[in-house]
């Protein structure tokens, strides 16, 4: 089970290619939008982060191509929270244009201290956040 949230975009012509496609590496940075949304629409932000001592840097990117994206078109990112035991934050992504999927992927980011040093346990604002949430007990 996890938590979601819809963004909605539209495709701008910066991030189309010569034939008006969106280009490939532009699907993570509406991913990026749709973590950025769901993260502010659930109290969990990476100021937040960063005010308790934590970094949360990307360690794994997935990306799926369907259908493409071309300039103009609206679109929905649907963003959802994979809860994992393990000190982690999982998002899964679908993109959606007329009802259409487009796209899927996912990322994964883990904790850093101020040494940037990975940290294996969930920090202790990571642990309340998912107790508000209801994703642990």
């Amino acid at each position: 089970m996890g938590l979601s949230s819809i963004t909605n975009l539209k495709v701008r012509f910066q991030e189309c290619d010569p034939m008006q496609i969106v280009w490939h590496g532009n699907y993570f940075k509406y991913f990026e939008e749709g973590r950025e949304d769901f993260c502010k629409n659930n109290s969990i932000s990476y100021l937040h982060a960063q005010q308790h001592g934590f970094a949360t840097p990307i360690v794994k990117t997935e990306c799926e191509h369907k259908l493409p994206l071309q300039y103009g078109d609206e679109f929905e990112v649907e963003t959802t929270f994979i809860n994992s035991e393990a000190a982690k934050m999982i998002f899964h992504y679908k993109i959606f244009s007329s009802k259409k999927l487009i796209c899927t992927g996912s990322t994964t980011q883990v904790f850093t201290d101020k040494n940037s040093e990975l940290v294996l346990t969930n920090p202790p604002f990571f642990l309340d956040w998912k107790k508000k949430m209801g994703l642990v007990k």
